[in-house]
């Protein structure tokens, strides 16, 4: 291939734009500024939609909701100097969540970079720590080398963040290179056949395997070959909160539940019943294995893109290392489990009666402020197939998290390595770009909405087809119930009202208020219905927060 390109024809600015496009890229976020602006130049004659945004850490988080719904690298842009560092967050966020971003970010130009000037930053070095790569484009010869590893290392493996730093003489001289094409074929294949031998075997002898789920196990492909596996093998299974969506609605009755930030789910009491555990897709940020596998060490497979990391509380027996869909698939012929044990049989069934029990008293609870029991349960109800759901960080998010359920790989977007707030208003208007024909609900409490609220003019301006609702209580109530029980009191958890309804009108949106229990579901169907972002807020009672951080019973929340 003829890698020369007409210099007159091209600056170093438009062969990013071109390898941005070769991509597959339809859509960046960000804001501009005088060290990029060669690059928002050359995006205006590409087929590349700019969404401005008006916080660069929330250009990040959509890039990063993108994605994690596409499995495609989202693009968000900004300037030199504070634009690069307000990445820093989200790119932190994508990178512990496991969701493929590539971040471009404006630079002084090579001759100034050791000079202390106007937005002089080592960015590359600030970025290092929290991307899985990043790198500054040293000459116009070098871009679509940087630009094209970039992309590689946020998609492959386990995905995650990777910044490219383009200082603006690079950008603004004349480039005499062609777009770089990536491999026709790529990606990895199948684990060892030696290694799946020995997990067969130890899942054939096991008296009482578990599997536990990770994020990349609710990708689709992945979570498509996971059915099979459990279905077939009718095997007890668990997620963490970030699988959420991987076990079809078929096989309900497998399903022990979602694990994760405290030991005490009926989840928890299934998995350490078990001798033998099949971690698929897991990554320990999800849920610390000191905190399910520390008392009780049993014997481990992990299946996964990475080897694990080795761990006093992690240690697995056997690694089957590879594409985690090709590897399942090879696997579910060579097991020989039918029926389930009956140590599972019995903890599975007792785990569904729990499970209608807390549905039926969750449709009953009447009182204000509203429970987060009956909410869930309202939710459940409205939760359809074409529906996408994104959850901020808060105690509300545990809640959700434990009790509502989703049967479809990445319908619900929740937030658990860097658990930040402020993601999901973001996310629903990257679910609004990519599910154009889905409702979106996002949901965060009354302290994270403020952190990407300023995101509510973005959407009125994109007409994103969205619903952002608060659960307001007045505090940082997750902060505060674990203060007072560390402390016997709480500090700094407490903040000003605002009115939900005046503030989502002054940015154009809709502005909606729950006031009662029965009108949770016709106030969200409501504003499901309406065109355009609506906000709807409601007062939550928050008094058995405590119950989310305490040892489980043996009858549930109540």
């Amino acid at each position: 291939m003829n890698n020369s390109y007409d210099s007159n024809t091209q600056i170093g600015a438009q062969l990013v734009v071109r390898m941005l496009e070769a991509q597959g890229v339809t859509h960046v976020f960000g804001i501009p500024g005088a060290k990029i602006d060669a690059v928002f130049n050359a995006l205006v004659d590409s087929s590349i939609e700019t969404v401005v945004c008006r916080h660069e850490q929330n250009a990040a988080f959509i890039a990063g909701g993108i994605g994690r719904m596409t499995g495609k690298a989202g693009v968000a842009i900004a300037t030199s100097g504070p634009g690069v560092s307000n990445l820093v967050t989200g790119l932190a966020t994508a990178n512990s969540e496991g969701d493929p971003v590539v971040a471009l970010g404006g630079a002084v130009a090579t001759s100034e970079t050791l000079k202390q000037i106007h937005q002089t930053m080592d960015a590359v070095n600030i970025l290092k720590p929290v991307t899985k790569f990043s790198a500054t484009v040293g000459a116009s010869d070098a871009i679509g080398e940087v630009v094209a590893n970039a992309f590689r290392a946020a998609e492959s493996g386990r995905p995650g963040a990777a910044f490219v730093n383009l200082p603006k003489d690079i950008m603004a001289a004349p480039c005499a290179h062609d777009v770089l094409p990536l491999p026709r074929f790529q990606g990895p294949g199948v684990a060892d056949s030696a290694a799946i031998a020995e997990a067969t075997r130890l899942i054939n002898q096991a008296d009482n395997p578990v599997v536990l789920l990770g994020m990349l196990a609710s990708s689709p492909a992945n979570a498509a070959a996971l059915q099979d596996f459990i279905g077939r093998n009718n095997l007890p299974v668990v997620g963490t909160f970030q699988a959420a969506g991987a076990v079809g609605a078929h096989l309900f009755e497998n399903f022990g539940g979602r694990v994760g930030q405290m030991a005490n789910q009926p989840g928890d009491r299934l998995l350490d019943t078990a001798d033998l555990v099949i971690t698929v897709g897991y990554d320990p940020v999800e849920y610390p294995p000191s905190d399910w596998n520390g008392s009780n060490p049993r014997a481990i497979i992990h299946v996964d893109v990475l080897p694990a990391e080795l761990d006093n509380c992690y240690r697995p027996q056997v690694e089957l290392t590879g594409d985690i869909a090709q590897t399942l698939q090879a696997l579910t012929p060579r097991l020989q489990r039918v029926g389930r044990a009956a140590l599972s049989v019995s903890m599975l069934e007792a785990i569904q009666a729990e499970r209608r029990h807390l549905r039926d008293e969750s449709a009953r609870r009447s009182g204000l402020p509203i429970h987060p029991l009956r909410l869930v349960y309202e939710l459940q109800q409205l939760l359809s197939t074409d529906m996408t759901l994104c959850l901020d960080m808060g105690s509300f998010h545990l809640w959700i998290a434990r009790y509502l359920y989703s049967f479809r790989a990445r319908q619900v977007l929740i937030t658990n390595g860097q658990q930040t707030l402020g993601v999901a208003l973001p996310w629903a208007i990257a679910a609004s770009i990519v599910r154009p024909s889905e409702k979106i609900l996002s949901i965060s409490g009354d302290g994270g909405f403020l952190f990407s609220s300023m995101e509510l003019e973005t959407a009125v301006r994109l007409k994103s087809n969205l619903v952002h609702m608060v659960w307001i209580d007045g505090t940082y109530d997750m902060v505060a119930v674990q203060e007072q029980a560390k402390y016997g009191r709480t500090s700094g958890i407490q903040f000003g009202p605002v009115d939900i309804v005046k503030y989502a009108e002054s940015f154009g949106a809709v502005g909606l208020m729950i006031r009662m229990p029965d009108e949770i579901g016709p106030v969200l169907r409501k504003a499901l219905e309406l065109g355009g972002p609506v906000v709807v807020g409601v007062h939550v009672d928050y008094n058995d927060n405590h119950k989310l951080f305490e040892m489980l019973s043996g009858d549930g929340i109540h």
